[in-house]
């Protein structure tokens, strides 16, 4: 079945690059309009023109996503140029912390927070106000496959998506049945937010993954496709893995 998105109108945080801009691609290229948003107007100018196939389907607007006043004015942005805002993607994130959880500062605990987890209901939360209540729509949140267990490092980074998770299913019980809301959960994929974690071993780490290879953004846009569209229309507050078989792997024990 071929998926259709025409003239639905999707918002995509954290657009300008990576997981992103993959899902702002897929979704135009089944015929929706999308409105990328980010921080940096010359990323946006340069995610934008790689999809200048798709004309004034595509459009940009520069957002704090931390900030839920940017939150109000993207999605007022969005209805004004598109007339709509059927579909919302959760997508920017951060991690400025790598190390113990118990030694990070004040600042970067609540910087990843706010990015992270805040973004999520702030956005949600405008898109729902000024178009969702009365019209529908989707919401999809991109977790990471690091919010369903410990692991070193990054376990700040892991806390937030774990809560984007929950957060999930709340949403989804809340704003039913009007809304749906989904999540992805991403394995490790070659991004510019993950470099530090692949860069020079990527080999090694495909090794210890089933499908023995990095996972790329569009391995997630395309499972992001379908749960934005009427594919899904019966699945709402679930987290879906994408992650290779990562999380699959045999526990080493018996019986």
């Amino acid at each position: 079945m071929e998926i259709r998105l025409d003239n639905k109108v999707a918002v995509v945080t954290g657009g300008s690059r990576g997981i992103g801009l993959a899902i702002a691609a897929r979704i135009a290229e089944a015929g929706g309009s999308v409105m990328l948003s980010s921080r940096s107007e010359e990323n946006l100018r340069s995610a934008a023109a790689t999809l200048s196939e798709h004309g004034d389907r595509v459009a940009y607007c520069v957002a704090h996503v931390g900030r839920s006043e940017d939150a109000e004015r993207l999605v007022a942005t969005t209805i004004e140029r598109f007339g709509a805002v059927d579909i919302l993607v959760n997508n920017a994130a951060t991690n400025p912390y790598f190390g113990p959880t118990v030694e990070i500062d004040d600042e970067r605990m609540k910087k990843t927070f706010d990015t992270n987890v805040g973004s999520v209901l702030s956005h949600t939360r405008a898109a729902w106000r000024h178009w969702m209540r009365e019209h529908g729509g989707v919401v999809l949140n991109i977790a990471s496959i690091g919010g369903l267990g410990p692991e070193p490092g990054i376990g700040w980074y892991n806390v937030t998506k774990a809560a984007v998770i929950h957060l999930t299913r709340q949403l989804a019980w809340e704003l039913a049945p009007s809304v749906r809301v989904n999540a992805l959960a991403p394995g490790l994929v070659r991004t510019e937010l993950a470099r530090g974690l692949w860069e020079n071993h990527e080999e090694s780490i495909a090794r210890h993954i089933p499908l023995r290879r990095l996972g790329e953004p569009d391995d997630i846009a395309t499972v992001a496709l379908s749960l934005v569209s009427d594919a899904s229309s019966w699945v709402t507050g679930q987290t879906i893995v994408v992650d290779g078989g990562t999380v699959n792997q045999p526990t080493g024990g018996v019986g």
